[in-house]
């Protein structure tokens, strides 16, 4: 598959997340994606970026800042079609396409974890020991949560890029092997 194949696969399958995705058709949407990312930061920075000149106790200091539209619009084009292809890409591995899913999910996860734990240690009276443990329980769970925060990506990253299951499988028929 080329690039431009890979391209219009995933923006023609943007809501498709049955079937398969081969490496070729993910890893080129992705890189579609990387170059799209910064030329949109380019035209954000040049268009949209905002300098302000400061002076505080005789220290000058100066501030870029953007909202970058472009950017976020970009992520916003892309997000179904690149969430398609990933669940597509690990059903092509065998996987369920909910691994895809899998840093997201635990992202959610430790979020809550941390304001359920800070916000159920806050609502007791602030200092006491109950405040004391329940802050101790929620910081020990939240360090084995961020180890696993920093590996499940590269966990996805290397499902991503594992060969196609030979044959077909229960998603459907091995996508190198499908004759067009």
């Amino acid at each position: 598959m080329t690039f431009s194949q890979a391209v219009k696969t995933c923006f023609s399958k943007f809501l498709s997340f049955s079937g398969r995705a081969s490496r070729s058709e993910y890893w080129f949407f992705f890189l579609f994606i990387v170059l799209w990312n910064a030329l949109a930061g380019l035209i954000d920075w040049q268009l949209f970026t905002q300098v302000v000149e400061t002076e505080a106790d005789g220290v000058k200091s100066i501030t870029a800042t953007s909202s970058q539209p472009v950017q976020s619009l970009v992520g916003l084009i892309v997000f179904f079609p690149h969430l398609a292809v990933a669940w597509r890409r690990m059903q092509d591995t065998g996987r369920s396409g909910f691994y895809a899913l899998f840093p997201i999910l635990l992202m959610v996860g430790a979020g809550l974890v941390f304001v359920f734990g800070i916000g159920i240690a806050s609502s007791f009276a602030p200092g006491g020991t109950l405040d004391r443990l329940l802050t101790g329980t929620t910081v020990f769970v939240m360090i084995p949560t961020m180890i696993v925060l920093i590996v499940s990506p590269l966990l996805v990253l290397w499902w991503l890029t594992r060969p196609s299951q030979p044959g077909t499988n229960q998603y459907g028929p091995n996508p190198y092997e499908v004759q067009s």
